[in-house]
């Protein structure tokens, strides 16, 4: 299986191991059609192994832990039971160690489906698959939706708390040397359902993105650092409106003009190219994406070149967006200020999430943001910041894939 494919179930009991050159803690949570758990009995772990319709079953080190899931003896309104895992070992990252689902038929053991998340890095813990309910009938779904703060990022998605140190130290980019990617939290302190969330700290804007789990845009724009993530979901709906990724720059040092090129790379699940909007094709997919043309100099206030998406209307195939910035001159990016994108709701001109490229490299390509159609219709955004020697967009197509 592929990141957002799924099957049918072809029967009502199924197991879900999670296998990896590390030992795993693996765990399932029961979610109601809101995606939340109703109660901490609806977490089901080595601790506690049993629910209403799900089991887990430890595999002792020397095999893959197990969660079975029995379709027929699940609670009314329990419509979907994720999967997660997380290395054992306190602060170990998936870095090198990428885990292997295995969907067996629970009756007789026969295989339905394998999984193995791609491209895994800071993660410290994921949702690795799920099995859900769908008009009537049960299907499982591939994820791989990492979280580069463990089990806490999971708990805040789902509606569990986890209990927190009581002075934690702040939070580091999830990829950002040398800092060490946080500690998992043991599974042993998930706690009943959470208390009413504690106001946060007044904002002003941009506010700043947290170093982990997943944020949307519900406190007004975001402010992203590299590698942080903010779903694109206000009072709780997706944004699937046109959008525009505006992209600028400034000669450095008040140098010489600079002719860089805004693109955007459009992929499928597979990471397979799709196709590419630039200077050279102004319009991609049907018009879904438009590009403003090329800028020459760098000079001037606002977006140097803009690149307008119609998120609704982009092709159900489509999954993954990379936007980057190249040097056809040859110029470098330690000859570039002021560098930076942003994503602008094109109704309301409002700001949304911006990402200001703090760092240069003597490269020639930049990939600046990637857009990531997740599992469940809405779309994320991810601030890169990752150099590539490439002078053209055509140069771009195969780091980006490997990016996703």
């Amino acid at each position: 299986m592929t990141p957002g494919s799924n099957i049918p179930l072809p029967t009502v009991r199924v197991s879900v191991d999670v296998a990896a050159p590390v030992r795993l803690d693996v765990s399932g949570l029961l979610l109601t059609a809101d995606g939340k758990v109703r109660s901490d009995d609806d977490f089901i772990f080595f601790n506690q192994p049993s629910g209403p319709g799900v089991t887990y079953q430890s595999g002792g080190g020397s095999a893959p832990d197990k969660v079975t899931v029995d379709t027929s003896a699940l609670p009314p309104g329990i419509e979907k039971i994720v999967v997660t895992a997380s290395p054992d070992a306190a602060g170990q990252t998936f870095q090198g160690i990428e885990p292997t689902a295995t969907i067996r038929n629970a009756d007789d053991g026969s295989v339905l489906a394998t999984f193995t998340p791609p491209q895994l890095g800071a993660e410290t813990a994921l949702v690795v698959v799920e099995i859900y309910l769908r008009n009537g009938a049960w299907k499982a779904r591939a994820v791989g939706q990492g979280y580069a703060n463990g089990l806490a990022g999971i708990a805040t998605d789902f509606g569990v708390s986890v209990e927190e140190p009581a002075a934690p130290a702040p939070a580091a980019a999830p990829v950002a040397p040398p800092a060490a990617a946080p500690a998992a939290p043991d599974p042993r302190a998930w706690a009943q359902t959470p208390p009413p969330a504690a106001p946060a700290a007044p904002a002003a804007p941009p506010a700043p993105a947290p170093a982990g789990g997943k944020i949307n845009l519900d406190k007004g724009r975001v402010s992203l650092q590299k590698n942080q993530t903010v779903s694109l979901v206000k009072g709780g709906r997706p944004l699937l409106s046109q959008v525009k990724m505006g992209l600028g720059w400034e000669p450095a040092f008040r140098g010489k003009d600079i002719d860089l090129d805004a693109s955007v790379i459009a992929y499928g699940p597979n990471r397979n190219h799709i196709d590419s909007c630039y200077f050279g094709k102004l319009a991609i997919l049907n018009g879904a994406i438009k590009h403003s043309g090329d800028n020459l100099t760098g000079e001037g206030g606002g977006d140097d070149e803009v690149i307008v998406v119609d998120l609704g209307r982009l092709p159900q195939e489509v999954s993954g967006l990379v936007f980057t910035v190249n040097s056809f001159s040859g110029q470098k990016f330690t000859e570039v200020a002021k560098a930076y994108c942003r994503l602008v709701d094109a109704a309301t001109n409002e700001e949304l999430v911006r990402f200001d490229l703090t760092g240069a490299e003597p490269q020639t390509g930049v990939m600046m943001a990637k857009l990531i159609r997740q599992f469940s219709g809405e779309w994320e955004m991810t601030a890169m910041g990752d150099f590539v020697k490439s002078r053209t967009v055509r140069g771009m197509v195969k780091p980006a894939a490997q990016a996703l």
